[in-house]
């Protein structure tokens, strides 16, 4: 049965295509996404999937119910677009200025409808039910994942499923990674309130450039001093602003940055000593603050059973020397939601292409992916939901045997 929907995929592939570009060419933001779900509904509700709209806010959730006994599998992903002027020569550029899918969101979106349609097509032989769940606003935090859960997108759902298209990696890999893969990913806003004056008479002022700057270097402390070395961690200012005037010494510097850490702990830890830092450059200099720190994202921390199984199903599909498990990195997802309420794992799907030119990153003008990448995706997250949907019924709790 299984073989069946995987050449199912590679007969409906050019669709996907279809779709992916159509997408790609109507990019919405995260929060402003208004014809992607409309589409996304129309297109499962033609295939006679049951749809909810409005999930969470702007989400979509389908429902494929299988005929015979399992579990109830979901798979995500998520559909909106980054601010980004593209800067690719494609016929499906995006038609919108300034927008552009820059992360890959339309593949995820074209993916999982190929997907939904193949899975539709053979209902009456799913063990189990699939759940669909297609979740705006990933990109911007406080993203799309919590308010979909909070509205019962994971509501009788055994386990989660979800893989993110990967430019980084070569087309026809897949990577994997048990336990935490990738980072809590916070931000912080600071102000720091000196005295200005003229640049000639800096004894007069109290500069708070000569101040962010001491506060900007001793930051590198917190990590190397203070956090287990066995530990990861990140702290990165993004942005320094002050003054506009070669000969005045500003009154206030403005700075925003972000911090990235696997362990809860580790992460309360930096939060405290980064305002202990800042008030202690401050007020020996005599200057004041403002300390705004904001929790983004937790780590994505993938379950070990979920994660092994997904890796054997990518083996049978790409073949075992193009599955590799993957050291964890710290960029953020809001994935991890889904990840703390039910088990699951999150994959990455190889879509680069040096001889196509497909070798920028993520959130960059330029990038873009090689699409045999969604047809991998596809027939990878469909072999390991349709296997893991099935039990033994005869009741002894085994999963059941490849049909």
């Amino acid at each position: 049965m299984v073989i069946n929907l995987l050449n199912r995929l590679e007969e409906i592939y050019p669709e996907m295509v279809e779709m992916r570009r159509y997408l790609h060419q109507n990019p919405e933001l995260s929060f402003e996404e208004v014809k992607t779900p409309i589409t996304i509904a129309e297109y499962l509700e033609k295939l006679g999937v049951e749809v909810k709209r409005g999930v969470g806010g702007r989400g979509v959730v389908g429902i494929i119910r299988g005929t015979k006994p399992g579990k109830t599998v979901a798979i995500r992903a998520d559909f909106d677009a980054l601010p980004i002027q593209e800067e690719n020569d494609v016929p499906y550029k995006s038609n919108v200025p300034g927008v552009m899918h820059a992360c890959g969101h339309d593949a995820h979106t074209a993916t999982l409808l190929g997907i939904a349609k193949v899975f539709m097509e053979n209902r009456e032989d799913l063990h189990g039910n699939i759940v669909l769940i297609h979740q705006f606003a990933e990109e911007l935090s406080p993203g799309g994942a919590k308010p979909m859960i909070e509205d019962g997108c994971l509501d009788g759902v055994d386990a989660i499923f979800g893989t993110h298209i990967w430019s980084t990696i070569p087309v026809g890999e897949v990577s994997y990674c048990s336990g935490p893969v990738m980072a809590a990913a916070d931000a912080f806003d600071i102000e720091i309130i000196g005295k200005g004056g003229h640049g000639a008479a800096p004894h007069e002022t109290i500069d708070p450039i000569a101040i962010a700057s001491t506060f900007v270097s001793s930051l590198q402390q917190i990590v190397s001093r203070h956090v287990d070395p066995l530990k990861s961690a990140v702290i990165s200012v993004g942005s320094f602003h002050a003054g506009n005037a070669f000969n005045v010494i500003a009154d206030k510097v403005k700075l925003n940055g972000t911090v990235r850490t696997f362990d809860p702990a580790v992460q309360d830890d930096i939060i405290e000593k980064l305002e202990r830092y800042l008030k202690g450059v401050c007020e020996m200099a005599g200057a004041t603050y403002t300390f705004d720190y904001r929790k983004g994202y937790p780590a994505v921390v993938n379950h070990e059973e979920e994660t092994l199984h997904l890796a054997e199903s990518a083996k049978e599909v790409v073949g075992d020397d193009k599955v590799k498990e993957m050291s964890p990195m710290m960029g953020g997802e809001d994935f991890a939601y889904y990840l703390q309420h039910v088990p699951g794992t999150f994959f990455f799907t190889g879509a680069g292409n040096e001889e196509e030119g497909i070798v920028y990153p993520h959130h960059h003008p330029k990038f873009n992916i090689d699409e045999k990448s969604m047809l991998i995706a596809a027939k990878v997250l469909t072999k390991a939901v349709y296997e893991y949907m099935k039990v033994d019924v005869s009741g002894d709790g085994k999963q059941g045997n490849q049909a």
